[in-house]
Order: C-alpha cells, then structure tokens, then sequence
C-alpha cells in the first residue's frame, strides 16, 4: 500500500537511541515503505530525540527546518526521550505533526493512516509508568559494527538525570531473544557487536514484566560468547557497582569479549558521589580499575565524568582531577552539568557559574588527550587485531583494535570489514595510530 511512500530518520544522542532508530526503520519497510536519507525528499520524517544532549530544543527546531526545507508538506514526527518529557513543547515546533512517547514509538506505522499535515502537532503520550513492556532492537550502522540493545529503562534515582523519567523502570529483553538477534547479526557477516541500554549491568532485570531475575548479566556475556561467527563483543557502559570480578575475569579469558570497558564515575569526590546518589563511592572505582588492569594489563578504560555539578568547589573538582590524573585510565567522555527540569539537582543550591564548568570541561579535556596519548603510546611495537571501517577519510582508511586503539592507513576499500593482525608503530601529528600488518596476516 506505501511503495510509493518515502521515510526518512534522524537519530540524536546514544547508541541504545540508534539501535531503537533500526527497528523502527524495520517496521516502516516490512510495511512497503522506502526508506531513504534524511538530507533527501522524504514524505514522512522521523526524528528520535535525545534529552541528555544539550540544547536538545535547539537542535531539534534545525532539524525540522532543514526537513521542510527537503518537503515543505512532508509529515514530521517526534519520537524518544525528549519526546516523552516535553511533548506539548515539540508538538508545538511549526511544521510537527505527531509527537510519540516512550511507548507509543514502536507502533508509529499504525498512527499514520492520514500524512495530510496537522495544522498543531497530535501527541500520544504515555504516563511513564506505563512504560513497563520490553521492545528488543539493534542497529546495523557501518556493516562492520551492530549496536545490539539489551536492556531499557532504569530503576537508580541520580540526581541530574531524567532518564528514569524519559524511558521508565529497568526491564530487559529475554535471553533467548538476545540471542536469537545475535545470531542474526553474525549471519550477515557483521564482525563486532556492541552492547547497549541504560544500564545493561542491570540486566535480567524485568525479562518477565516484573522485578523477577531469571538472568544476570553475567549469564548474558557467558551465553553471548559462545555463539559462532561473532568475532567481536563490546561491553559498552557498565556502571562500577554492577561490573563484578567474574565478569571481568570472564574477559580476560573469554572468545570474543574485547579488553575495552566504558565504566561511568561521574565525580572522584565522595562528597559529590553522594549528592548525585550514585551508588557507590570512590574506592569502589579505584577496585574496578585495579581488578581490570590486573588481569588485562592492555585494557582500554574509558571513563564519564560530569563537571560543574552544584556544590562543586575548587577543591572538589581539583579531588576529581587529581583522582583521574592518577588513575590507571585511557580516556574521558566530560559533560558539563546543566540543569534539568523535575530532577533533585535543579533545586540545588551553590550553583556552579557556567564560565566554571566551561573551564573545568576544557581542563579534563586536555587530561583525557593526555590519556588516550599515554596509552597509545604504552601499546606501540604491540601485535594487535584491527578491524577496519568503511569510509574513506581523506585518502584513509581507520579501524579500532581490540583494545580501542584507533589506527589509520592509506585508504584501500579491500581492507573494509576485515580483521587483520597488525603491529603498532607510531603516532601520526593526529594523534592516531599508524602500524604494519604482519606477514601472516589473518583475514576473516
């Protein structure tokens, strides 16, 4: 009925966002919709919206601009996370006509019988305890890697965070299905598979719409590895109190997992770990890392870290910068706090003035190019295996190793999707990696 109906996607924020952008993407073609790109004439654009990205409104009237601007009568529509928080503000953007919430946004095919434009946009929106059932996806982005999610929604109450609000209480997908869209992903010879949520190490969590734990993470990563034709397993954010010593032993000695864990601190000062109501303090992190390092000498650790939460004095942000100057560590994402509405931290009082986080950003910034630069350089004249992208930067081609080295070499589309053994050699001024392949280098 739609072969002539065209739809195009806009993904902001995460990987679980992007993956969830796939399966929807799924249903509109399974319905005889053509799929095409965001920058061409479509008759229905999707825009899955992110909250946790900073000026999230913003970005979103630019991209409903830019989408009339392909089809002044195309239909818009607003899904995700800023969709369920602020859905009369979106629905209310010129040129919107639906907004879906959390738990509407699966079946958007079934609310678009009509594309003749709304002249205010419709919102179907759901009170977020509703949002209480599992919808398994995964994304299939540049053929070499496949974000695959399992797990959505979170049970912690962080203070600065409004993801319990925007995606609902921790459930997860079954094993069996898990699986099963694992073993799709390898049958379409797809190297590497992250996996995402908002808290995987939560996982088992909720498999039954209820609080009852069949599964633990652990059983997911034990089951995960033995299935053939995945070469590559990535573990992509773990929080430290949920990364335990036999997953991180099963690491060290597993089939496919890679030695790259992404493990959130947030703040290296107690004080703040506490005002953020995180649930855990500093020694537990210095644990993690120690456990890690100890058993994978080469491991890449990748750290989040937000700056300029209330209450954050000179000296507490210097605690957090020394802590991490310290620390075993490959790499920082920083964020700089902003408020956000109906959360504890909004109301808090000792707010940080944003020139303050702005140089604080800027100080753990040059201590993460530190960082990256440290441990790239502690894994020169290392034999690794690289898996190559598909695009060609400039006359390149890059890759990640195993342990999230990324490397460069002269472009050759050959090399795409392909693993090879190589040997590192220098840092090029980019500061990314050039290497030499061995003689007996293996291609999958």
């Amino acid at each position: 009925m739609n072969s002539e109906k065209k739809v195009a996607f806009y993904t902001l924020g995460c990987k679980l966002n992007f993956s969830e952008t796939s399966t929807i993407a799924r249903n509109f073609t399974n319905q005889g919709f053509e799929r095409v790109d965001f920058e061409s004439t479509s008759d229905i654009y999707v825009i899955n919206t992110c909250s946790v990205t900073d000026n999230a409104d913003k970005r979103f009237k630019s991209i409903v601009k830019n989408a009339l601007k392909q089809n002044k009568n195309a239909f818009l529509i607003a899904i995700g996370c800023y969709a369920q928080l602020k859905p009369e503000e979106l629905a209310a953007v010129d040129g919107v006509d639906l907004v879906l919430g959390a738990t509407e946004k699966f079946n958007v095919t079934s609310y678009i019988n009509d594309l003749t434009k709304n002249e205010v946009g419709k919102v179907h929106s759901c009170e977020i305890s509703d949002a209480d059932f599992y919808v398994g996806s995964y994304a299939i982005g540049d053929r070499t890697r496949a974000f695959l999610k399992v797990q959505d929604g979170c049970d912690y109450k962080c203070t600065y965070c409004t993801i319990p609000l925007a995606r609902g209480i921790s459930r997860s997908d079954t094993l069996e299905n898990v699986l099963k869209n694992a073993r799709e992903i390898a049958s379409k010879d797809i190297k590497e598979i992250v996996l995402t949520g908002v808290n995987i190490g939560d996982y088992g969590k909720g498999e039954f719409g209820n609080k009852k734990h069949e599964h633990t993470f652990f059983e997911l990563v034990k089951e995960l590895d033995k299935i053939d034709g995945i070469h590559r397993l990535r573990i992509s954010s773990i929080e430290p109190n949920l990364l335990t010593d036999e997953t991180i032993t099963f690491v060290a000695n597993s089939n496919s997992f890679v030695p790259h864990f992404h493990i959130p601190l947030q703040s290296g000062s107690d004080e703040l770990l506490k005002k953020m109501k995180r649930r855990y303090l500093r020694k537990t992190y210095t644990d993690r890392v120690s456990q890690i390092k100890s058993e994978i000498p080469n491991a890449c650790i990748g750290v989040d870290v937000i700056v300029g939460f209330p209450g954050e004095t000179d000296e507490l942000f210097l605690e957090t910068y020394n802590y991490l100057n310290e620390l075993d560590i490959s790499y920082l994402h920083v964020f700089t706090y902003s408020e956000r509405p109906n959360t504890e931290a909004a109301e808090m009082e000792n707010v940080v003035p944003q020139n303050i986080r702005a140089k604080r950003s800027k100080m753990l910034r040059g201590l993460s190019a530190k960082k990256r630069r440290a441990f790239y350089e502690s894994q020169l004249g290392k034999i690794l295996t690289v898996l190559f992208e598909n695009e060609n930067k400039e006359g390149y081609i890059h890759g990640f190793t195993e342990n999230y080295v990324k490397v460069k070499s002269p472009w050759n589309p050959e090399l795409t999707n392909t693993l090879q053994t190589i040997i590192l050699k220098e840092i090029d001024e980019d500061g990314l990696v050039r290497f030499e392949f061995l003689k007996e280098s293996v291609i999958y």
